[in-house]
């Protein structure tokens, strides 16, 4: 069992930067490949970014490719999204993620954090 608790998200003004932090519980978070989802109002929950197992191979969707950085320290068990250059399109829940075999769809995802909202402003 995995518990992930996000935390950084908020208000910020478009162009600005935000960190989002995931810390998770047990001692198998390095078993796990981590990632980030977020859901819009109205939208379907979609893929943000993941980190293999090792914090090597990240991949990120289009949307946010060159102003996103995801990392992991397996020491803390703590999983990172850096978000640069935000824009109002960005705005969304933003839900941390655990799988054995993570990938882009929300099927592959065991555990869910509860969700930090990030609101950026035109």
């Amino acid at each position: 069992q995995v518990q992930l608790v996000e935390s950084g998200g908020g208000l910020v003004q478009a162009g600005g930067s935000l960190r989002l932090s995931c810390a998770a519980s047990g001692r198998t978070f390095s078993s796990y490949g981590m990632g980030w989802f977020r859901q819009a109002p109205g939208r379907e929950r979609e893929f943000v970014a993941r980190i293999s197992r090792s914090g090597g191979s990240p991949y990120y969707a289009d949307s946010v490719k060159g102003r996103f950085t995801i990392s992991r320290d397996n020491a803390k068990n703590t999983v990172y999204l850096q978000m640069n250059s935000l824009k109002p399109e960005d705005t969304a829940v933003y839900y941390c993620a655990a799988g054995l075999w993570l990938a882009t769809m929300t099927q592959s995802v065991t555990y869910w954090g509860q969700g930090t909202q990030v609101t950026v402003s035109s």
